[in-house]
């Protein structure tokens, strides 16, 4: 993906990835006064424990549980062919998505293709009420004209720039890191 050196720099760190769900998971119960009706669903595979803590901080505020969920858009993305065989993961939902608020989780939002793969995904397994989008990290760079609903931070990045969402299920550590390289990386 890319050549040359590469150098990093903490973003946020374990407390402020703390700060920002329970932060996210307060503006999603004030814009949708209440949970009721609202599931969680956290993109394959870093936006999964990402979903599971907002949906526990919803709880926490709200004293109910919501129903989170996983989804794999591997076989929605739309550079399918140019990617090697795809490792499909499980999508899994507790229930139907049919006339909820469905939260989508992410950890980064970039060009916005993986969001629209998503949508494809989402709409496949019913029509909720309402798509809401919630990323760890905005970095910019929109190719589409995709937005969030609720963002932990924006960090405007070069091209030769990547943020890495590191979590415990995957990377033994808790935080966010820009990652500079030596040259241009390749999308």
């Amino acid at each position: 993906m890319s050549s040359g050196p590469s150098n990093e720099r903490q973003l946020m760190t374990r407390g402020d990835m703390g700060r920002v769900i329970r932060r996210m998971a307060h503006e999603i119960v004030e814009r949708n006064r209440g949970a009721a009706g609202v599931m969680v669903v956290g993109l394959q595979r870093r936006g999964v424990p990402l979903a599971e803590r907002l949906a526990a901080a919803i709880e926490e505020i709200e004293g109910a549980s919501v129903p989170v969920g996983a989804l794999d858009i591997n076989l929605y993305r739309d550079d399918l062919t140019a990617r090697p065989q795809p490792l499909v993961r499980p999508t899994t939902l507790p229930i139907g998505v049919e006339g909820m608020v469905v939260v989508l989780v992410d950890d980064v939002l970039y060009t916005g293709r993986t969001a629209r793969a998503a949508l494809n995904a989402l709409m496949d397994l019913g029509r909720p009420k309402q798509v809401q989008l919630a990323v760890m990290v905005d970095r910019g760079h929109r190719e589409l004209p995709i937005r969030t609903d609720y963002v932990g931070k924006n960090v405007p990045t070069a091209l030769n720039q990547e943020i890495q969402v590191r979590v415990m299920e995957f990377d033994d550590t808790e935080e966010v890191v820009l990652v500079e390289h030596g040259q241009e990386v390749l999308r």
